[in-house]
């Protein structure tokens, strides 16, 4: 199992998942000692980080669990945008990501997807339907009482964004989720001005930043594999006919 795991990923991928666990379990030692439901989340989203980050649709399975675990801290600081865009559109996003990926396995490896692109069509689409999400939300946040409700709409907007690209199987989702990641940091730090215990999830969403970029990195790397496999396939098909 230990050597299928250093065959899979790479030295850096695992020096990166080793760091981003190392800061995730200081920061709750030094702030935290209490919550375990966020030290729980925050080490599974590490890991999905780079399991999607190699295009695996465990990732997906992670992101499942996530979703569940962050919606129910969000409600524990009354950011309600935070507990209803991941229990309301990640988590059922990542359903049908999940779908997605397992439905266009590259070469018929399962452990990594194809990769998409999406037209400049869709992409006015994309962000046509975010801007409504995003208006319809702001007043539900409104009418829930969301604490800091102009940055957790837009958390809305950029997480819309990165889950649509992710079912869509886009590089570009790590890019929108980087985006997100950075709105997490300031929704939170927000957060722990009132309770430091929060600084640990400040910590967790720094981590998830540097994973996404990482991510967005992996995937173009992914791409050019990809369709220089596919090239040497259609080269071979021209050869052989």
């Amino acid at each position: 199992m230990l050597k299928q795991i250093k065959d899979y990923f790479s030295k850096g991928e695992l020096m990166l998942w080793g760091i981003s666990t190392l800061c995730v379990l200081i920061s709750f030692f030094m702030f935290d000692r209490e919550n375990y439901l966020a030290l729980s989340a925050s080490l599974i989203g590490v890991t999905y980080l780079i399991l999607n980050a190699k295009g695996n649709p465990i990732g997906q399975v992670l992101v499942i669990i996530f979703s569940l675990l962050y919606g129910i801290i969000s409600y524990s600081f009354s950011y309600y945008g935070e507990m209803v865009t991941y229990l309301g559109m990640t988590m059922p996003m990542a359903v049908f990501a999940l779908i997605s990926w397992l439905r266009n396995p590259f070469n018929g490896n399962k452990s990594e997807v194809t990769v998409n692109s999406i037209s400049r069509r869709e992409a006015i689409f994309m962000s046509v339907l975010m801007l409504a999400v995003t208006i319809l939300f702001f007043f539900i946040l409104q009418a829930f009482g969301t604490a800091n409700i102009f940055p957790s709409t837009l958390s809305v907007a950029t997480s819309f964004i990165a889950v649509y690209l992710t079912f869509r199987r886009s590089p570009f989702y790590a890019v929108a989720y980087a985006a997100n990641d950075i709105v997490l940091i300031v929704l939170w730090i927000m957060a722990s001005i009132a309770d430091t215990r929060y600084i640990s999830v400040v910590v967790c969403f720094s981590v998830f930043l540097i994973n996404d970029i990482y991510s967005f990195f992996s995937w173009q790397n992914m791409r050019k594999r990809q369709m220089a496999v596919r090239n040497k396939s259609i080269h071979f098909e021209h050869t052989k006919v």
